[in-house]
């Protein structure tokens, strides 16, 4: 059952028409149904097949007003490294007995960075932290010996994302307080940095939908011609 904001908002958004991002950036904020700060996503469809290695796009990109929220990080390191993790903001820090935690069904945090070292032992924690995102991988900057620079990095607004079996990136890039030219430009970074990643391989349109939305509110569709440079 709808409730009464959800059906006010409803009626704000034409569901037939396809919003610049400048646009949809300011009407987010008008239909937010929800009293907390929810969080603003995009959900961006691609013409990839995620089943062939050089299509399963993934990456990271540092927004540039920060996602709104405070990231969790776990480093998982040798105690050589403990040190630098801890002083540039590592929630926690350790290895044999998070992976202890982590094999117990511990997953309470955001990022997950791990050093090239300890990925042997990390590796059988795939079936757990691949479903939930948290995978330490090179490509998205989560595995290397600067685990300094990769925390300040999370804390500084860097996000990860990666298509979905369906071909499909969803990826929070803010937060409904934001002010809509913050939640605009927070948009444009990630699909550039999106864009920056089409494989050579991929026939057709790259870039096939786009859409915005807030926690618990209506979707909003966005032109793919507004956002592409």
């Amino acid at each position: 059952m709808a409730t009464k904001k959800r059906k006010v908002a409803d009626t704000k958004v034409d569901k037939n028409k396809a919003y610049s991002l400048k646009e949809a950036s300011t009407i987010v904020k008008d239909i937010n149904c929800t009293k907390f700060d929810s969080s603003v996503d995009l959900h961006i469809r691609l013409g990839v097949d995620p089943k062939k290695a050089d299509q399963a796009i993934r990456g990271s990109v540092t927004l540039p007003h920060g996602t709104g929220k405070t990231k969790k990080v776990l480093v998982l390191c040798t105690p050589d490294k403990e040190a630098a993790a801890k002083e540039a903001g590592a929630d926690f820090v350790g290895l044999d007995d998070f992976i202890a935690k982590i094999e117990g069904g511990w997953t309470d945090v955001d990022v997950i960075i791990a050093t090239p070292a300890t990925m042997p032992k990390i590796g059988k924690l795939g079936k757990i932290l691949g479903p939930r995102n948290l995978m330490p991988n090179p490509k998205t900057g989560t595995v290397t010996n600067d685990v300094a620079a990769a925390v300040n990095e999370v804390k500084g607004g860097k996000i990860t994302f990666k298509v979905d079996k369906a071909g499909i990136i969803h990826a929070s890039i803010g937060r409904i307080s934001f002010a809509p030219e913050k939640i605009e430009q927070n948009s444009q970074e990630l699909i550039n940095a999106i864009i920056r990643l089409k494989p050579a391989t991929a026939k057709g349109t790259y870039l096939k939908g786009l859409s915005m939305a807030a926690t618990m509110s209506p979707g909003i569709v966005i032109d793919t011609k507004s956002v592409q440079n």
